[in-house]
């Protein structure tokens, strides 16, 4: 029997505010333990809640971003379930009132496009941490997380595979870190996913038995552990076993989910409005001024980049990724307008200088005005293409822009056509054999005279007239 995946996949994302959900404790991360807290998100005696509007703010901005409809009234409600990391023994969260509902995300894999639902977006407090001692049976509890704000997106089980997961996962991030909601730190925490997995005969539309997978904090490690959690279900059920509803946990070591306990549902936590927070009501006017500060998002700027500098699709989509690398593709172009050279340096040479030594465009040791530079250097023949590569390499070692670099080290190109001339002749003067082969048609050799030339004018000769030099001489 064939079997068709059926994915859904709950997003935690920590909001960027500077101040706790309920209280004006600090959500700096890396802080010693405990010193982020105060009496409300330690659950002392008496204390009340109150809520941080900028969390309000910033979860709109998603809904509206992915067209949730947002509720005119939503609720707070109480988690109930007892972990040493959770002070209160319960979790301020949303239940029946969530405070959007219904959007979606367009994703492509493939070529092929697909929208996946947003089935829920809801507003939630964060718990704390458990740090297990390495050498004694002991954890040590650090609630410095505890009340940092969190927006939980929950999707339809629309995704068929690991890799429509992969992208939906990524898509989202971007849209996230475009709206600067969220920083999208998948090690760090602040943007984690547990995916639900369950299999049906193909062509069914009722859904199996799920199991849910935690540990995921990487891109890879989801699509991994789904394509684990696909085969391991596929064979119990080929051999006419059935599939348990659990929570299991990925081991990037192992390759393998393991189980952790039996899946919760929701009356497991017996969820009830919170008495201490009252209904949060949400006008049009606040929904119209989060609309008119959206900023350009992924999909739109895509299209424009391709309407507007007439590039791919393909190398658009890489450029928009993430908006601070099509922002720095902008400000390169003001230096240096031509769209295809920029994309061109940015998407081969840059991004392999960035991915080679482990950072971000946000930490490019060349920057956008200075990448312009160097190519403004190449349109007007000061290098060459080759040279540029040498400049490019000190830029980023020393910082210092293309024009500083070239005169300090002499590597202004050839031009002199009577200079490139003499050394053209002692070139081809001193390979006869070489000379006489490219006459008989051996046309390949052309490549061994432009390498010999360059190499005795250290890369500075001007290609273009190197070739042109040497087709009169050994075909005039």
């Amino acid at each position: 029997m064939e079997f068709e995946p059926v994915i859904g996949l709950e997003i935690h994302a920590q909001l960027k505010t500077k101040s706790k959900i309920f209280c004006s404790c600090s959500t700096e991360f890396g802080a010693p333990p405990n010193t982020h807290v105060c009496p409300v998100c330690l659950g002392m005696p008496g204390v009340l809640p109150v809520l941080n509007k900028k969390v309000v703010d910033f979860a709109l901005r998603i809904a509206v971003a992915i067209g949730c409809r947002i509720a005119e009234t939503s609720r707070f409600a109480r988690k109930n379930y007892f972990y040493p990391d959770l002070p209160k023994g319960y979790q301020i969260s949303q239940y029946e009132l969530p405070i959007a509902e219904f959007g979606q995300i367009e994703i492509d894999v493939e070529g092929t496009r697909k929208k996946i639902g947003i089935t829920r977006i809801h507003m939630e407090e964060d718990a704390g941490k458990l740090n297990h001692d390495p050498n004694r049976p002991l954890s040590h509890v650090d609630l410095n997380r505890t009340g940092v704000p969190l927006i939980e997106i929950v999707s339809e089980p629309d995704l068929r595979s690991p890799e429509e997961a992969g992208a939906y996962l990524r898509k989202l991030r971007s849209i996230l870190r475009y709206l600067e909601i969220c920083d999208g730190n998948m090690e760090e925490g602040s943007f984690r996913c547990d995916a639900n997995i369950s299999l049906r005969p193909k062509g069914r539309e009722e859904l199996g038995t799920r199991a849910e997978l935690k540990n995921l904090n990487s891109f890879k490690h989801v699509e991994k552990a789904i394509q684990y959690e696909i085969r391991r279900q596929q064979a119990v059920l080929e051999e006419g076993g059935e599939v348990i509803q659990e929570t299991r946990l990925w081991s990037p070591d192992s390759g393998k989910t393991n189980s952790m306990r039996g899946k919760e549902e929701a009356h497991d936590y017996r969820y009830f409005p919170d008495p201490d927070l009252l209904p949060l009501v949400i006008d049009d006017e606040w929904i119209q001024k989060v609309k008119e500060e959206l900023p350009e998002l992924p999909d739109d700027k895509t299209e424009r980049f391709v309407e507007q500098y007439k590039l791919p699709v393909s190398d658009a989509e890489r450029l928009t990724s993430a908006r601070e690398l099509a922002e720095y593709f902008e400000e390169c172009l003001k230096t240096f307008p031509e769209p295809r050279p920029v994309c061109n340096w940015i998407t081969g040479t840059l991004l392999g200088l960035l991915n080679a030594q482990g950072k971000t465009i946000e930490d490019s040791p060349v920057s956008a005005e200075n990448l312009g530079g160097l190519l403004k250097l190449v349109q007007e023949d000061v290098i060459s293409g080759k040279i540029a590569k040498t400049v490019f390499d000190e830029m980023a070692v020393s910082g210092k822009p293309a024009k500083q670099i070239v005169e300090e080290k002499g590597l202004i190109q050839v031009t002199d056509v009577s200079a490139i001339e003499e050394v053209v002749l002692k070139v081809l003067e001193s390979s006869p054999k070489e000379v006489e082969a490219f006459k008989n048609g051996k046309k390949k050799l052309m490549g061994f005279f432009v390498g010999q030339i360059m190499k005795e004018t250290r890369g500075k000769a001007n290609p273009k007239i190197v070739n042109e030099l040497l087709r009169k001489k050994l075909e005039g």
